[in-house]
């Protein structure tokens, strides 16, 4: 029957450790306790200090990203205000197309009304003996 030595051996370290702390401490808990995490506290920052992205690196890494960023941003803004600009041109001179192209189609109306009204006023003054056309 072929069971695991790992409990055993992770037991092992562990009452090696607190036997290690306990004697320099020279049998005082509290004294041991305290060591143990200024030990702990010790290990970790060294540990988070050799991290990649930690520290100055990080800072600088972040500030160029952050630029290249904000370049990026600031290079869409162009593009879309330049399109936008392009866009409202094209529609005031279509505005101004529509318009003049409805103002003839106008000026024709009012042309065409003009000639029919003035047909229509010499017939009837030649009713009435007015000036005959």
């Amino acid at each position: 029957m072929s069971r695991s030595r790992l409990p055993l051996v992770l037991g092992l370290a562990g009452a090696g450790g607190i036997g290690y702390y306990l004697y320099s401490a020279g049998g005082d808990t509290k004294v041991a306790q305290k060591k143990a995490e200024a030990d702990a506290h010790r290990v970790s920052a060294q540990f988070k200090s050799e991290l990649p992205g930690r520290g100055e690196q990080a800072k600088k890494d972040a500030e160029k990203y952050g630029a290249e960023a904000g370049a990026k941003v600031d290079s869409a803004l162009g593009k879309t205000q330049a399109e936008l600009q392009k866009a409202a041109a094209d529609a005031e001179a279509y505005a101004k197309d529509a318009k003049a192209a409805a103002m003839k189609k106008v000026d024709e109306f009012d042309k065409k009304v003009e000639a029919e009204a003035s047909k229509a006023k010499s017939g009837i003054s030649s009713w009435f003996g007015g000036g005959g056309k």
